[in-house]
């Protein structure tokens, strides 16, 4: 007994004196380099984001392509999104929750990084190694936050208007306790948080030390957030230098970073598509992102579709150089005008029927687990900031800050890319301001025609330029500004701008960005007779935050008190006519 007593306690003390804590130590800058290659998010927003938007429409409303009111919603949180409710039935892929806890693991990596950064320099290490860690750092911290606001937030108002917007917690040194209770602060201050990493971040940042730079915050993806995140400021002057940077420098042709997807012939299926969007080798390319996400499925037959006039507004629409280029679907019978450059790079959702039409760059790419049983992940992965949207963004700034004929060349590039491409139609027209304030001005009054129209339903969208491409657009009321205002003379080239961004970023969810910048109502039409309405600044603009941080104690988003009933017709009621889109 008393020999087994020893190596009893023995054994005990073997135990206790091991480490408990199975945590990796940090101690050399090898280390903080590879842990922030797993602080970005793999969530996807577009999901979340994307259901809210005008890019897609409620199969089941009625329509005179017939009617169906059996089709299946692919989760509760797409009905629940498509209404602009809270979004709480589920918490999984592609779910408020994942987005929010994503966000904030890439951000607690990235806290992780700098708590070690400031204890090696505190000991004297200044190396060029170390400053580039520290760099893609606090971008990283900066751009999730970001990130977090524009999902769960109101849109940026001003230092003094945003003041009365709650922001999101910003999280700056890594977790120490089991719970600790976060304020929400301000909008305003949770921006400045973010710029003065920005900022801080940005002049750090070096290629030289990735291995594969577009998988990270390198320089190229830094200068395109910065433009993004000041462009969403009506800082246009800003916008412009980090767009420059993003291109190489102020005067550099950006042509060769568009896409070259539109004069490759050899792709074929959608899988292939998927993959040449993200290549890490395409110039287009700045930063890419792997997501967990099943939002190529919510397409295939489901209930909610860009079908439409959601595919007539963006891929499969008339546009201000292509509104000649007529087609015909040889299943449904309909005509319409679209882009030459989409014929062989857009999918219909399996059967035809349906009418929706979508583009490749939500394809999905399946990682096998077991082969034999099929079972896996499900990938989308993300441009998150590539070539065409950073120099939209410098054609927006270009022309708040008076450069029209700048933002015009900006315009032509993104036009030019998309036709080179072997089937080319001849019957598209020269890019000219003319066609511009033409297409526009005439898709506006139309637009506004059709609103006034109270009865008959039927002919809403019959005409071809209504589609409501060009939404009325309130950024100064969103942002007001005592330098930049929306005049009559720019107006026709800003709606050409959100055309053209609507159509670059359909499927990613950044359509939702620009629609609560630009401070654009929407209707929704649900089932047979129900149709909600989401006004310009409406509180529904911020998602609401997860269940489970509220009943943890964070304030949740005021998203109802100034809603408005929604309209319904149960049979009793007479005043409300059946949906007839097109």
């Amino acid at each position: 007994m008393a020999v087994a007593l020893t190596v009893s306690l023995s054994s005990c003390k073997d135990f206790l004196d091991k480490e408990t804590d199975t945590r990796v130590t940090l101690t050399n800058v090898e280390q903080l380099r590879l842990l922030l290659g797993t602080s970005y998010m793999r969530a996807n927003y577009a999901n979340i984001c994307e259901i809210g938007t005008d890019n897609l429409i409620d199969e089941n409303s009625p329509s005179d392509a017939g009617v169906r009111y059996n089709l299946n919603s692919y989760t509760r949180n797409d009905d629940e999104g498509f209404a602009w409710e809270d979004i709480r039935a589920e918490s999984g892929s592609d779910s408020p929750s994942e987005v929010w806890e994503e966000a904030y693991h890439a951000i607690a990596g990235a806290n992780a990084v700098l708590e070690e950064v400031a204890e090696m320099e505190a000991a004297g290490n200044t190396s060029d190694e170390l400053k580039a860690v520290k760099g893609e750092a606090l971008v990283i911290r900066a751009y999730h936050h970001w990130l977090l606001a524009n999902v769960f937030c109101m849109p940026w108002r001003g230092e003094q208007l945003s003041q009365s917007y709650p922001g999101i917690p910003y999280i700056t040194a890594p977790e120490t306790k089991v719970q600790v209770s976060y304020q929400r602060g301000t909008l305003t201050e949770t921006y400045s948080k973010i710029e003065r990493d920005l900022l801080e971040g940005l002049p750090l940042i070096n290629d030289s030390y990735y291995e594969v730079p577009k998988y990270h915050f390198n320089k190229a993806a830094a200068n395109a957030f910065a433009a993004r995140f000041y462009l969403y400021k009506r800082e246009y002057e800003k916008v412009v230098q980090y767009a420059d940077a993003a291109f190489g420098g102020a005067g550099v042709d950006p042509a060769p970073y568009m896409s070259k997807l539109w004069s490759n012939a050899s792709l074929r299926y959608l899988s292939d598509f998927g993959r040449y969007y993200c290549n890490t080798q395409d110039q287009s390319n700045f930063m890419v992102l792997a997501t967990y996400s099943t939002w190529w499925r919510h397409f295939r037959g489901y209930r909610y579709l860009p079908g439409r006039e959601a595919k007539r507004a963006t891929i499969q629409g008339p546009g201000p150089t292509w509104a000649n280029c007529h087609y015909s679907s040889q299943a449904t019978g309909e005509k319409f005008s679209m882009h030459p450059c989409f014929l062989n790079c857009s999918f219909t959702p399996g059967s035809q029927e349906y009418g929706a039409y979508f583009g490749a760059n939500v394809a999905e790419q399946f990682e096998y687990t077991d082969k034999i049983a099929g079972i896996g992940y499900c990938h989308i992965v993300r441009r998150e900031f590539y070539g065409e949207e950073t120099l939209l963004c410098r054609a927006e700034a270009k022309l708040f800050l008076g450069d029209v004929d700048g933002c015009l060349a900006d315009l032509k590039v993104w036009d030019e890319a998309r036709r080179h491409y072997t089937a080319t139609d001849d019957r598209m027209t020269e890019f000219t301001k003319a066609s511009i304030v033409n297409f526009y001005t005439t898709a506006a009054e139309k637009y506004a025609r059709n609103l006034s129209r109270k009865a008959d339903l039927g002919e809403r969208y019959q005409d071809s330029l209504y589609y409501g491409i060009a939404k009325p657009i309130a950024i100064d009321e969103v942002c007001p500004s005592d330098k930049y205002h929306v005049t009559a003379d720019i107006l026709p080239i800003l709606q050409c701008i959100q055309h053209f961004r609507r159509i670059e970023t359909v499927h990613t969810g950044l359509r939702w960005f620009d629609i609560k910048r630009f401070g654009l109502s929407l209707d929704h039409y649900i089932g047979r007779y129900d149709k909600v309405t989401l006004e310009k600044l409406d509180l529904r603009y911020a998602l609401q935050i997860p269940n489970e941080i509220i009943a943890a104690g964070l304030e949740d988003n005021n998203r109802y008190h100034e809603k408005k009933p929604k309209e319904s017709d149960p049979a009793a009621s007479t005043s409300v006519q059946p949906y007839y889109g097109k």
